[in-house]
């Protein structure tokens, strides 16, 4: 059948042939499939044409059962699946070391019918742990004595239905260390990258940090997030970034406000990355937060497109087709189309080695701002690519400035 196969791993006795298949449809987002073949026959069937999630990683349990990944709901989880497809999950623990942002991550191997995996939650970076005998235990304490002494923000989970059309939105707060629930508290609205990507109740050094200087960090999985589904995913195809984003967003934070402790006259938003396009966005249709950070974005689609290093995939799978012959969609979908709107104080921040998101799309912002008379202020991160909180001190770097840059503009709260 038409599309990619990856991940192939053969069962231990060489009888079946389990892979991962995925369509070729120039779309942005589409589940992975676990197929199995009759290694004698050739005949093939999806074990997992029921789930509507994206299967990753397949590994042999033994020879009448695998192991598979998938993300769902905010969380990464293993399942064992019968060569009947009969699906038990087995733990939504499998978390990662990818100490920045919440982001679902994590990895799982399996040997002699053991399964290992990287076992981590909402107050700890992962551990190893074990799953043997149907029993799960962890196996190592690796950040004890770093963490153990500290008194972190606790992470809450919050669900709401989106202004635009009802949609149900998965979200996440974290409180500061000595949170007084009589009391009111700046908040920070942080959106994720991707866009086709999750956060998750998930440890996270960057909003710990926010979160001990006394902001509540909230954030969701706006739609076209990852871990609800296909139909869920492709809400953002075409709009990528819309008002229709940004409402969840703005749904959200109107959420956190009735929960009675956020200070209405005390609201940030930052992101980086999709999240960077969606704030960018966001401050060109709203002027309720006090200051935005805007983190590698795109702010020109119509330029991005042809200098960035995904060019030719995101032409022809998140656009109808090229910019010189959709200048009014591209355009559309600019942050820069919306620039005379923006009142917001708004700092921007990109890599000088970024391909993903060239330093040259915050330029015309920065300086587009400028000429509005709008205040704002770039920060260049040298010799950084696009991730720039993958070395610790850019990633020091990068809080220190968010928290700056907002501090500026906070007021006392009652």
């Amino acid at each position: 059948m038409p599309g990619q196969e990856t991940s192939a791993v053969f069962s231990p006795d060489g009888k079946y042939l389990a892979f991962v298949w995925g369509n070729n449809e120039k779309v942005p987002y589409t589940n992975g499939k676990l197929k199995l073949m009759d290694w004698r026959s050739g005949e093939i069937k999806d074990l997992t044409k029921t789930l509507d999630r994206d299967v990753e990683n397949p590994q042999w349990l033994d020879n009448s059962s695998l192991v598979i990944q998938f993300d769902d709901k905010g969380k990464r989880t293993l399942a064992s699946v019968s060569l009947s497809g009969k699906l038990e999950q087995m733990t939504d623990e499998l978390s990662g070391a990818g100490l920045p942002q919440p982001y679902l991550s994590g990895e799982y191997s399996v040997a002699n019918e053991v399964i290992a995996f990287t076992r981590g939650n909402a107050q700890r970076p992962a551990d190893v742990a074990v799953i043997a005998n149907g029993k799960t235990r962890t196996l190592t304490a690796l950040n004890e004595d770093v963490l153990g002494h500290k008194k972190l923000g606790q992470v809450h989970e919050i669900n709401y239905k989106s202004s635009f059309d009802g949609e149900p939105i998965q979200g996440w707060y974290i409180t500061p260390p000595d949170f007084d629930p009589t009391k009111k508290y700046p908040m920070m609205l942080e959106i994720h990258g991707g866009p086709h990507l999750a956060y998750g109740p998930h440890f996270s050094a960057e909003m710990q940090r926010f979160a001990k200087e006394g902001y509540v960090v909230f954030y969701d999985n706006h739609r076209g997030s990852s871990s609800y589904g296909e139909r869920f995913a492709m809400l953002l195809h075409g709009k990528y970034s819309s008002p229709e984003d940004y409402a969840d967003h703005d749904s959200g934070v109107n959420a956190m406000i009735d929960l009675g402790f956020i200070d209405k006259d005390n609201l940030f938003i930052a992101g980086g990355s999709a999240g960077g396009i969606a704030t960018a966005y966001a401050v060109g249709l709203t002027q309720r937060y006090k200051a935005a950070a805007v983190v590698k974005p795109i702010i020109n689609w119509l330029s991005k497109v042809l200098t960035g290093d995904s060019y030719l995939y995101q032409t022809f799978h998140q656009f109808p087709g090229v910019p010189w012959e959709n200048v009014e969609h591209y355009w559309k979908r600019s942050p820069l189309s919306l620039v005379g709107n923006v009142t917001t104080p708004t700092m921007l921040m990109t890599g000088e080695a970024d391909r993903r998101t060239p330093i040259s799309e915050s330029e015309q912002f920065y300086q587009a701002l400028k000429i509005r008379k709008v205040d704002t202020v770039m920060v260049r991160i040298p010799g950084s690519p696009h991730g720039i909180a993958n070395k610790p001190s850019r990633m020091i770097t990068k809080i220190e400035y968010i928290l700056a840059w907002f501090n500026q503009y906070k007021t006392s709260s009652n």
